[in-house]
C-alpha cells in the first residue's frame, strides 16, 4: 500500500492509478493500518451505520426536553406538520428533515449518537446517507461504503484544519459534516471520482465563515436546527456537481481557505459564546434564566 492520502490530490490521482473508488482505497488502507481484515472493518462501519439509524428512530419517537428546556420538540412538530401540509420538495425532503432533527435532538438528550465529524453536527451525514437509502431503497452495503467516502473526506479535511468550533468556527463542524455527506451522496448515486471531489468543495467552499456562537454556551441553539439546514445544503452540491457543474477552485484549496478563514475568525465568535447570537438580548435573557 502506499503512503497515506493527504490531500485530495492525491486521493483523486491514487484512485485513477488504481482504478478504485474512494471507499476501496479506504477501507484498504485502515484494514492495513489496524491490522484486521476488510470485511472486519466494514463491519466497523456497519456499528456505526447501526447506531445512526438507532439515533434517528429513538429520536423521532421522542419529544422529550434537553436539560436546559430550550429545545427537544422540534422533530415531533415537522413530523406533525408534514402530517397536514406535505413538504415542498417532496419525502427525501422530509426523510432528511426529521432524520437530521431527530438525531440532533437525540443528541442534546444525551442519547447515543455517532460524532460525523463533532457531536453539534451529528445529524447531518447519518440524515443524507439514510434518509436517501431508505427513500430509494439503497442496499445497506452501499451505504457502508458512502459512510467510508464521507470519513475518508473527512480524514483529508482534518489533516489541515482541526474539527472543532473552537478551533475554526462551525465551518469547521456542520460545514464539514454538509461536505462529507455531499460526497457520500454523490458516491451513493454512481457519481464519478471528479462528481464526488466537485460535491465535496462546492458544499465546503459556500459554509467558510460560518460561526459558533452557541446560545448559553450549549450545544443546542442554532446547532440543532442547524443540522437540517446543512444537510440539505449537501444535497444541492451533490445535484450540482452530477449536474456537471465543478467547483471552480479545487478542493484542496477550498480546504487551504477553511484554514485561513478558521485562524482570521474572532475568538469571540469560535465557541466562547461571548458574539454573535450568544449575546443577543434574548440569549442573554435565556442566560440568566438558567443561572437562576
Amino acid at each position: 500500500m502506499e503512503r497515506i492520502i493527504s490531500t485530495f490530490e492525491e486521493l483523486y490521482l491514487s484512485c485513477k492509478r488504481h482504478n478504485k473508488q474512494i471507499w476501496q482505497l479506504a477501507q484498504e488502507r485502515e484494514a492495513e493500518q489496524t491490522g484486521i481484515n476488510i470485511e472486519e472493518f466494514r463491519q466497523v462501519v456497519k456499528k456505526s451505520l447501526d447506531a445512526m439509524k438507532e439515533a434517528i428512530k429513538n429520536g423521532l419517537e421522542s419529544k422529550e426536553m434537553s436539560m436546559s428546556g430550550m429545545c427537544g420538540d422540534d422533530c415531533f412538530r415537522l413530523q406533525q406538520s408534514y402530517k397536514t401540509v406535505p413538504p415542498l420538495l417532496g419525502k427525501t425532503f422530509e426523510r432528511i428533515t426529521t432524520y437530521a432533527l431527530a438525531t440532533s435532538e437525540e443528541n442534546i438528550r444525551m442519547g447515543k449518537i455517532v460524532a460525523c465529524p463533532t457531536a453539534g453536527s451529528c445529524g447531518i451525514v447519518p440524515s443524507v446517507i439514510i434518509g436517501v437509502s431508505d427513500e430509494l431503497n439503497i442496499e445497506e452495503e452501499q451505504q457502508i461504503n458512502a459512510l467510508i467516502t464521507a470519513g475518508e473526506a473527512g480524514r483529508i479535511i482534518a489533516n489541515k484544519v482541526a474539527l472543532a468550533g473552537a478551533v475554526a468556527g462551525c465551518q469547521a463542524e456542520c460545514g464539514v459534516a454538509s461536505a462529507m455527506s455531499a460526497a457520500a451522496l454523490t458516491q451513493m448515486r454512481g457519481g464519478s471520482i471528479e462528481d464526488i471531489l466537485n460535491a465535496m468543495a462546492l458544499a465546503m467552499k459556500n459554509l467558510l465563515g460560518l460561526t459558533c456562537d452557541p446560545v448559553c454556551g450549549l450545544v443546542e441553539i442554532p446547532c440543532v436546527k442547524r443540522n437540517p439546514f446543512l444537510a440539505i445544503h449537501a444535497v444541492t452540491a451533490s445535484e450540482l456537481a452530477l449536474a456537471g457543474i465543478t467547483s471552480k477552485i479545487p478542493p484542496d484549496e477550498v480546504i487551504d481557505a477553511l484554514e485561513q478563514t478558521g485562524k482570521l475568525m474572532s475568538p469571540t465568535l469560535k465557541e466562547s459564546s461571548q458574539a454573535g447570537l450568544a449575546k443577543t438580548k434574548t440569549a442573554v435573557d435565556l442566560e440568566k434564566k438558567l443561572l437562576k
